[in-house]
């Protein structure tokens, strides 16, 4: 399938994107079919240098069913070649991951305390009814018991005799 994503460029905390047409199993900085446009994300953004990008090739490439990516999407939304993605929906996005995983944690036991009290209640209605088939259960566990002491005196005559 073919992709319109970002392959990455310049030097160590100066990133430069050129915009290119590849197949998408191709590595990301790897081999392309087309150049058509760069990306200088350092520039401000009401630069015009910022981003340069052929419109006709764009065209051009979404009609042979080339797929943007979600970043190149957003570029191509502010430079008003497509509709803008919606934007995603990530509500911890502003909390650092530290914070973030103690809020998990947290949450988890909190919502156990507010159903244990009810867990509680289910819990003594099956303790009455236990205790009315307790008697029931207690004369079937005595059954096998007393049966499997007859059992263990066969198994060892058994092993005895092969010894003799």
């Amino acid at each position: 399938m073919l992709r319109i994503r970002l392959s990455m460029g310049g030097v160590r905390k100066r990133p430069v994107y050129k915009i290119v047409v590849a197949d998408g199993r191709y590595p990301r900085d790897g081999k392309f079919i087309e150049k058509i446009g760069s990306y200088n994300p350092l520039l401000p953004k009401d630069k015009k240098e910022r981003i340069k990008i052929e419109f006709e090739r764009v065209k051009y490439w979404m009609s042979k069913g080339a797929q943007p990516t979600l970043r190149v999407s957003r570029i191509l939304g502010e430079m008003q070649l497509m509709p803008m993605p919606k934007p995603g929906n990530n509500p911890l996005k502003a909390i650092p991951k530290k914070d973030r995983k103690k809020e998990s944690k947290e949450e988890p036991k909190a919502e156990a305390k507010k159903e244990e009290p009810k867990a509680e209640a289910k819990k003594e209605e099956p303790k009455a009814e236990a205790k009315k088939e307790e008697p029931k259960a207690e004369a079937k566990k005595e059954k096998p018991k007393a049966e499997a002491k007859k059992e263990e005196p066969k198994a060892e005559a058994k092993k005895e005799e092969p010894k003799a």
